[in-house]
C-alpha cells in the first residue's frame, strides 16, 4: 500500500495540545510525504456521515488553516464524546446502534488510506475496534486525566495541573482571609493524578483521590487542629471521582452513549464538614476551566512530537500502533495494550509518600 491521503480525527474531551498535535501531523504529512490530509469533523461523526457540518464539516488541511494554532486551546476540528460507531445514538433517537460498518465504507469512498486518531481512553478504544475490523490506523493518546496506560505522560496534563496550581494560589489568599475551609474540586474521573500534582503545587492541606478513600471525621479532626495551632483555614483539594470509605463516587448521571458524568464529590465533603468544623465550608469547582486556554510549553513540544512521530508510523505502514512517552523518548506500542492498562495512582508511591512528608492529608487515618 501507498499512503496518499489521510484522515485526522480528534474524540474524546477537549484538551490543550490538540492543535499542536493536529499542525504537528500536517506540517510532516504536506512537507516531508506530501499527502492529502482530510480532518474530520467532530470525533468520528464525519467519517459516520460525510456531510455532517458542525460548522465545517470535513475539510483538507492546509499551510493556512495550521497556521497560528499552536498556542490556541481545543481543537479546530471539533470533537464529541458521543459518536461512538458501535454505540451510536441518533439525533432523536433513544436507542445505541453499531454504525461501524457504516463508517468503513464512508473511509473507502473517501479515498483514505490510514486514519490518525487523537484521544483518551475511551476513543483508543474505539480506535483499536475500527483497526481490528480493517482500518489502517495509529492513535495519539490524550487525556488532561494522564490515566492512559503505556506512556508516562500525556499531553494536557501539564497544562491542567498548572490551571488547577494557579486557582489554589488564589484560593489560599480567600481562604486565608475569611478563616475558612476551602474545597476545590478538579477533574480526573478515576484517576487522581490531577489532585495530587496540583495539591503539591499549590500547597494544599489536604488531597481526596480515588486510590485513597476518606473519612470524613479525619478531616474534620485535622482541621480543627489546625485552628488549634493557630491555622484557622484550610484548603483541601478534591478530585471529582473521589470517595468516602465504604462509600460510592458522585455521579450526576449519564446519557445515552456517553460516559458517567462525574460531579458533587467536593459538595459531598463539603456536607459532612460543615456541621462539625467552625466557620464557614466553601467549595469551588473548577470544572471545564482545567480543559480550555493555551497549552504550556511542555504539553507544545510533547503533542508536537507525538504528531511527527504518528505520521511517521503512518509512513512506515506501521498500524495498530499508538505513540507514547517512555523516559524522553517517543516510542510506538500496541493500542491494545494501551488501553488494557488504567494508570492510577499508586497508594504507597514516592509521590504520595512525599505528600505524606510534608503533613498533607489524604484523609485515610484516624
Amino acid at each position: 500500500m501507498s499512503v496518499r491521503k489521510i484522515g485526522i480525527v480528534t474524540g474524546g474531551g477537549d484538551c490543550p495540545g490538540l492543535n499542536a498535535v493536529i499542525r504537528g501531523t500536517v506540517k510532516v504529512g504536506l512537507n516531508r510525504y506530501g499527502w492529502e490530509i482530510l480532518g474530520i469533523e467532530d470525533a468520528c461523526m464525519g467519517l459516520i456521515d460525510p456531510s455532517y457540518r458542525s460548522p465545517h464539516g470535513n475539510r483538507l488541511m492546509t499551510r493556512d488553516l495550521i497556521r497560528d494554532i499552536l498556542p490556541r486551546g481545543g481543537t479546530i476540528l471539533g470533537t464529541s464524546s458521543r459518536s461512538d460507531p458501535f454505540r451510536f445514538v441518533a439525533e432523536g433517537s433513544s436507542s445505541e446502534e453499531d454504525v461501524s460498518d457504516r463508517l468503513l465504507q464512508n473511509f473507502r469512498d473517501l479515498g483514505l488510506d490510514a486514519l490518525i486518531s487523537i484521544g483518551g481512553d475511551g476513543s483508543m478504544a474505539i480506535a483499536q475496534r475500527l483497526f481490528e475490523k480493517g482500518i489502517p490506523l495509529v492513535g495519539v493518546p490524550k487525556t488532561i486525566d494522564n490515566d492512559l496506560g503505556a506512556t508516562d505522560q500525556t499531553f494536557g496534563f501539564d497544562t491542567a495541573v498548572q490551571t488547577a496550581t494557579e486557582a489554589l494560589d488564589r484560593i489560599h489568599d480567600t481562604a486565608r482571609s475569611h478563616d475558612r475551609v476551602m474545597l476545590v474540586e478538579v477533574m480526573g474521573r478515576d484517576a487522581g493524578w490531577i489532585a495530587l500534582h496540583a495539591g503539591i503545587a499549590g500547597g494544599a492541606h489536604a488531597i481526596l483521590i480515588p486510590e485513597i478513600p476518606y473519612r470524613a471525621e479525619v478531616l474534620t479532626r485535622e482541621i480543627r487542629q489546625r485552628r488549634v495551632q493557630g491555622q484557622p483555614y484550610s484548603v483541601i483539594v478534591v478530585a471529582e471521582g473521589a470517595r468516602p470509605v465504604d462509600g460510592e463516587q458522585s455521579v450526576a448521571g449519564q446519557v445515552l452513549g456517553g460516559m458517567p458524568q462525574l460531579a458533587g464529590a467536593a459538595q459531598r465533603v463539603a456536607s459532612s464538614l460543615q456541621a462539625q468544623v467552625d466557620g464557614d465550608v466553601r467549595v469551588t469547582v473548577l470544572g471545564h476551566l482545567q480543559r480550555g486556554g493555551s497549552p504550556s510549553s511542555f504539553d507544545r513540544i510533547l503533542a508536537t512530537r507525538f504528531g511527527h512521530h504518528a505520521a511517521e508510523l503512518v509512513a512506515a505502514e506501521d498500524f495498530g500502533k499508538m505513540v507514547a512517552l517512555r523516559g524522553s523518548e517517543i516510542v510506538s506500542v500496541p493500542i491494545a495494550e494501551a488501553i488494557g492498562i488504567h494508570k492510577a495512582v499508586a497508594p504507597q508511591s514516592q509521590l504520595v509518600r512525599t505528600a505524606r512528608a510534608v503533613g498533607i492529608s489524604f484523609g485515610d487515618a484516624i
